[in-house]
């Protein structure tokens, strides 16, 4: 028999999907989403979890507007939830956040407050955020949680295609955070506060170099220890530049990012902790062609590369901060074994759309460590002998989307076929099987 949580949760959808706008009179909307997602892995590739698990996990999303024409307002609550878990579950606040005002703000906008064809958009409260390529500041949707910001942001375009973002935020710290509360789905109000800070933006002009879009980013994080937690006391400058040409049918398409860190960290957790010099780095780059046929397939050529931490007085992990994954590595959930960090890894991608109720991508890479003494990317695996090689594994990754109900209801299938390396089968915390299967169905009902 199905369990009772699985079957409350797929009414709750069914009804979601069927009931119309609770409110959009032009002043006032309320909508809503709720997702469903049964996810499982066999061959778990980071070190210290259950080899095979599985998880179900419940996102509740409610969001009210209102313009009172000089200003609006927006506040959004989150509630996620995770089921089945157990002590080997790589359960964390990635996947649980229950009843949680992630926005509530206030903004406005000014109209040519420099002249004819400028605007400035103000932004106070708390709120999400995604910026530039969402490599170093994003709320991320694949993921069960999200990240929210606490500050002020300012927006302002201006003539020649000229954007530029500003920010000063407090990061909400997501509670709980304790791994017995987290099976049971807690409640606990997020914290921010000014022991991490996050400030910095970007500037953007169109058609900087034909077609192209230039960009270009600064971002500074601190953090200090609080009573409650202990930090590595990170001072990290993130700075790059970004040139995009988006894709469109018949064309080529291409983006490239540069990201440099520079900072300090200290060496471990322990208050009285030495502090190290941070020099890190990022590269993006990809190279496309979206074909002019019904399916509208785009086959891409990526390349990614996140520094790591090699023997020495400097440290060099790149860390992404409050980057998404999803779009360029690979899903998060109970998989989350491809991140921003110690990665080197080329890849082809191909999507397509053959209607507009489907879409699919699929991707194939293979990865190296960037420091064979580092731990790889986010599996937590790590030789610090550097004995077990740098090569890491071959992965294949598909997503299919399918709308059953326009504007209601969206099926989502995920799957990564991981082979791994010489490293990820050698290194001395190296988990046991050759192979990591994971798998995703998700169930998305808007209201």
């Amino acid at each position: 028999m199905m369990p009772r949580r699985i079957a409350h949760s797929l009414s709750c959808l069914a009804l979601a999907a069927a009931s119309p706008a609770l409110a959009d009179d032009g002043r006032l909307s309320l909508v809503g989403e709720m997702r469903l997602r049964a996810e499982a892995i066999d061959g778990q590739a980071r070190a210290g979890f259950d080899s095979r698990d599985t998880l179900l996990s419940l996102r509740t999303r409610l969001r009210a507007d209102y313009d009172a024409g000089a200003v609006r307002f927006g506040a959004e609550m989150f509630d996620s939830r995770a089921y089945g878990a157990d002590p080997g579950t790589p359960l964390s606040t990635s996947e649980v956040n229950t009843f949680e005002l992630v926005q509530a703000y206030i903004a406005g906008d000014i109209d040519e407050p420099w002249g004819e064809g400028t605007r400035l958009s103000l932004t106070a409260g708390r709120m999400m955020l995604n910026l530039g390529s969402r490599r170093i500041v994003a709320a991320d949707d694949y993921r069960n949680t999200t990240s929210g910001y606490t500050g002020m942001r300012a927006d302002l375009t201006a003539p020649k295609g000229i954007r530029a973002s500003f920010i000063y935020t407090l990061p909400q710290m997501r509670r709980p955070d304790d791994p017995a509360d987290l099976r049971d789905n807690r409640p606990k109000i997020d914290r921010e506060s000014f022991d991490a800070v996050l400030w910095g933006g970007l500037i953007s002009r169109d058609a900087m170099i034909g077609r192209a879009m230039l960009e270009i980013s600064f971002y500074h994080f601190g953090e200090r220890d609080s009573p409650r937690l202990a930090t590595r006391d990170r001072s990290l400058d993130s700075f790059g530049g970004r040139l995009i040409a988006e894709p469109a049918p018949g064309r080529v398409d291409y983006e490239v990012e540069l990201l440099g860190q520079r900072g300090s960290i200290s060496r471990s957790l322990a208050a009285d902790a030495g502090r190290q010099a941070v020099r890190a780095s990022f590269v993006h780059a990809d190279i496309g062609y979206s074909f002019r046929t019904a399916w509208k397939p785009r086959l891409a050529i990526e390349f990614d590369r996140a520094s790591g931490d090699r023997a020495g007085g400097r440290y060099g992990r790149f860390d992404t901060l409050f980057g998404m994954r999803r779009a360029d590595l690979a899903p998060s959930g109970i998989y989350a074994a491809i991140g921003r960090a110690n990665i080197v890894t080329p890849g082809i991608r191909l999507e397509a759309a053959p209607s507009r109720r489907l879409d699919g991508f699929v991707v194939y890479r293979p990865m190296w460590l960037a420091a064979d003494q580092d731990a790889f990317s986010t599996t937590g695996v790590r030789d610090p002998a550097g004995r077990s090689g740098d090569f890491a594994g071959h992965q294949v990754e598909g997503r299919l989307r399918y709308t059953l109900v326009p504007e209601r209801l969206r099926l989502e299938v995920d799957a990564v076929l991981l082979a791994k390396g010489r490293f990820l089968r050698e290194a001395p915390n190296a988990t046991r099987k050759r192979w990591t299967r994971y798998g995703s169905f998700n169930l998305t009902a808007s209201f």
